[in-house]
């Protein structure tokens, strides 16, 4: 049985998410929790196969911050999903750094977005505490065969959002191959638009160019889409 924690000082808000959650996975055990102090106690307490957050708790703007801190810190590798009304192109970022799994902002994604999210990260945890393992697929990159693990480049995680995460697996899935921008939109669960998902190939990029300032695989086919090249300035992949 999965049992999940919603963070979120909102009563309508943490309401709603506990419905959506159990809409999608009747069964689930949903703790909620409305304060910082509150919330680490029960994750020191309680082993939670999922945690979902808001970064501003009361009068507390970071409070989040500090729970996702306690989280990685009690070892435990419990993912987390931020929900905030924080705006995404400044604290995407933070959270990525915090190895959180993924953000949504509030107000900009639907019902869907937030089950669609919810569930490949539950899977994700159920997999790894299966003990399934990520595969190589590369002597330089590594990903898991069902797209659900992060993604290593020559052994260091690259910290990816869930929807680059899958754009990148079918960039390398067709490696060599254009990927045409209908093909990916395909896997972007909302924004199913070309200027989405230019800015999803630029997030791959620069979270690529974090481990490895000359990454240049992921060639820009102009008005067709994109194409994994492997083309490095160290190993080359060799195109299939």
């Amino acid at each position: 049985m999965f049992k999940v924690a919603v963070i979120e000082d909102d009563l309508p808000t943490s309401n709603q998410l506990k419905e959506w959650i159990l809409s999608a996975r009747p069964g689930i055990t949903v703790a909620q929790w409305f304060t910082r102090d509150d919330a680490e106690a029960a994750i020191a307490r309680e082993p939670y196969d999922l945690v979902v957050l808001d970064i501003e708790l009361g009068r507390e703007r970071h409070a989040g911050v500090a729970i996702i801190n306690a989280i990685n810190k009690g070892g435990r590798g419990t993912p987390v999903l931020v929900v905030s009304a924080m705006p995404a192109t400044i604290y995407r970022s933070i959270m990525k750094a915090l190895d959180a799994w993924d953000y949504l902002q509030k107000t900009t994604f639907s019902e869907a977005d937030f089950i669609d999210t919810f569930l490949e990260i539950l899977r994700a945890a159920r997999d790894r505490s299966h003990g399934k393992a990520s595969v190589s697929a590369g002597d330089e990159l590594s990903l898991d065969p069902l797209r659900q693990s992060t993604p290593l480049w020559r052994g260091k995680r690259v910290n990816l959002p869930l929807t680059a995460q899958r754009i990148l697996a079918t960039l390398y899935q067709k490696r060599g191959q254009v990927v045409s921008y209908d093909e990916l939109f395909q896997v972007v669960k909302s924004g199913r638009n070309r200027d989405n998902v230019r800015k999803h190939i630029s997030t791959i990029r620069e979270a690529f160019r974090e481990l490895d300032e000359d990454f240049d695989c992921i060639e820009n086919i102009p008005m067709r889409g994109f194409r994994w090249s492997g083309q490095t300035s160290g190993n080359a992949f060799k195109s299939e």
